[in-house]
């Protein structure tokens, strides 16, 4: 069996390197651009006045302190010369430990400011924006592209500002020693960008096929992990492992050509050199036969020539970065450049306390444009009712309450709380006063008590333990090794489907909303559990609009409306007695229901 992964953010970029884009990076610099400054300055002096200042100081000891010419040397102005040097060295070592700490921590600063931001952006992205891509899409922007660009802001950025001032000081000392010999030896550099520039657009788009193809691993393997149980059941491991390997086969060789790219810079740079050098030897040797320039001059060229290549290089794997830095840029800008399909309205106000008064009026919906999911929906809930929706996979039970929270927005009609367009108040407010348990309950990583405080973190922990003990899970929480403060992994994979559901109750409880949405909230327990939770309803429900979405039909038997759907349209409503005596849609799922069970 043959699989492929295509999804919609893993494609590559056909556009020029976009340097708008990175100067958009570079705002996250700003709030450190003082620091920044000061450590280009120390470095940028200090570099300055070591690289550029030794190789004449040794210029004028072979010169003037020195026995070169046969006109005896100057021993006390060496031992000054000599001293001079040490102290620049040692200036040179000060200054660099004191660039590799800061420019660190300036990095480290600016990479926890990008995470930052890009994580509290995804958390306000609409639901619509999660279904079209897979959780490990998403973790690989948070992680792997924001950590791409690490050295870029640890020591990029600074170190390509002293190269390029070192390098305009070593061009302007080379024109002024001896501006022939200068211009001999950088005749080179024009050559050498000509002949690089045409490997940049190749290594641009090499490393952005690095960055979908470890992507695509991460995504893989997100999935292969949250899919263990169902990979082992139909013993699909040996396909899923072979397939992860081709994955990962792809993605070496795409960093492999990547980086031969990358590498080709080191030789066009070196043979620039040896060139430079070559023209240096020559050309200079025939200005010391012909008196232009002295032995010391001429050693001083080749100190500079040498420092001058080192630059050149470093400013060559700094195009790497960039290009590196580049291709994760555009992915992330691409998660921040997204818009909530739902978002508050600038003139969005406070919702105040509600009663629980929730309409549906003439409201229609489609996940697609061409599917609508509902149609003409129109319901009057009364405060304090208990509504069931029930009908087949399909058609629309989740959507009517995923409209009310606000997950989506209608395509046409209004949906009220309290004669309020949810539209039109702040999406924390309207939530906060809306309490939903789902099928499949998230149970976060921590313990019991943290858990069943999700919802509202300042109640104590008496108020913890009232909630646990009014839904009938006070009793396993206490046979648990450490009680409320027992440690759960992260979907508390070590808790039974019962447990982690009175959970989710408790945690509703807890937070006391005007609104409860049972969302399947029984449909994967065992009949026990679901007598205790029965119970623990009357608790949860009392004094409050309740939605219950059920499969079950014998959890909503009480309801005070049940509001049956077929395709997306309210084909019935009533309670269960009025419903069984109309002989409609509803009596045929209760019927199928019973037979299903006594078959």
């Amino acid at each position: 069996m043959s699989r492929q992964f295509l999804y919609q953010d893993d494609v590559l970029i056909e556009k020029s390197f976009n340097w708008k884009q990175m100067g958009r990076l570079f705002t996250f610099v700003k709030p450190y651009r003082k620091e920044v400054i000061r450590v280009a300055f120390v470095m940028t002096v200090f570099g300055m006045l070591t690289r550029l200042a030794i190789p004449l100081v040794i210029s004028f000891a072979i010169d003037k302190a020195l026995d070169v010419t046969g006109n005896g040397g100057r021993i006390p102005l060496l031992y000054i010369l000599v001293a001079t040097m040490l102290v620049l060295y040692g200036l040179r070592w000060w200054a660099q430990q004191y660039t590799i700490r800061r420019t660190n921590e300036i990095g480290q600063n600016v990479i926890f400011d990008l995470r930052e931001t890009l994580f509290k952006h995804i958390q306000n992205l609409s639901f619509r924006f999660f279904d079209k891509r897979p959780a490990g899409s998403v973790l690989v922007r948070v992680t792997n592209d924001v950590n791409s660009l690490q050295d870029l802001f640890s020591n990029g950025v600074v170190n390509s500002v002293i190269d390029i001032v070192q390098l305009c000081g070593i061009t302007v000392i080379l024109l002024v020693l001896e501006p022939k010999l200068g211009l001999a030896v950088m005749i080179t550099v024009p050559l050498m960008f000509i002949v690089s520039s045409s490997l940049r657009k190749r290594m641009r788009f090499a490393w952005q096929t690095v960055r979908i193809k470890q992507s695509r691993i991460n995504s893989h393997l997100n999935e292969s992990i949250q899919g263990i149980r169902v990979t082992q059941a139909f013993a699909q491991a040996q396909e899923n492992t072979e397939f992860f390997e081709g994955m990962n086969n792809s993605s070496i060789r795409s960093w492999n050509r990547a980086s031969a790219l990358n590498q080709l810079f080191g030789p066009i740079i070196e043979v620039t050199s040896a060139v430079g050098t070559l023209i240096l030897l020559l050309y200079g040797t025939h200005l010391i036969r012909t008196d232009a320039i002295t032995v010391g001059v001429l050693v001083a060229f080749f100190s500079y020539v040498s420092n001058f290549w080192e630059p050149i290089t470093r400013l060559g794997q700094m195009y790497s970065q960039l290009l590196i830095a580049m291709s994760s840029a555009e992915r992330i800008f691409e998660y921040l450049d997204e818009k909530p399909v739902v978002a508050e309205r600038p003139d969005a106000r406070e919702l105040p306390a509600v009663t629980g008064h929730v309409r549906f009026d003439q409201v229609e919906f489609g996940y697609e444009a061409d599917r609508p999911a509902l149609r003409s929906i129109d319901l009057d809930i009364k405060p304090g009712m208990t509504v069931a929706l029930v009908g087949h996979t399909g058609s629309g039970k989740s959507t009517i309450v995923n409209l009310l929270c606000r997950f989506y927005d209608t395509v046409k009609g209004r949906v009220l709380i309290d004669g309020i367009d949810v539209r039109d108040v702040k999406l924390d407010d309207l939530r906060s006063q809306i309490g939903i348990v789902m099928q499949d309950t998230f149970i976060f990583s921590g313990t019991i008590r943290d858990n069943i405080r999700y919802g509202r973190p300042d109640a104590t922990d008496a108020e913890v333990e009232a909630a646990a003990r009014s839904v009938r899970a006070h009793d396993f929480i206490a046979n648990l090794p450490d009680g409320y403060d027992t440690e759960v992994q992260e979907r508390g994979s070590a808790l039974s489907m019962g447990q982690r559901q009175l959970l989710s109750f408790a945690r509703a409880l807890l937070a006391d909303p005007r609104i409860l949405i049972l969302d399947e909230a029984t449909a994967s327990i065992d009949t026990e559990t679901e007598l205790r939770i029965q119970e623990a309803l009357g608790t949860l429900l009392e004094g409050r609009t309740s939605f219950i979405v059920a499969h079950r039909l014998s959890t909503i038997r009480h309801a005070d409306l049940i509001v049956v759907l077929d395709h997306g349209v309210i084909v019935e409503q009533g309670n269960h007695e009025q419903l069984m005596r109309h002989g409609g849609h509803y009596r045929g799922l209760i019927d199928a229901q019973y037979r299903f069970l006594s078959a």
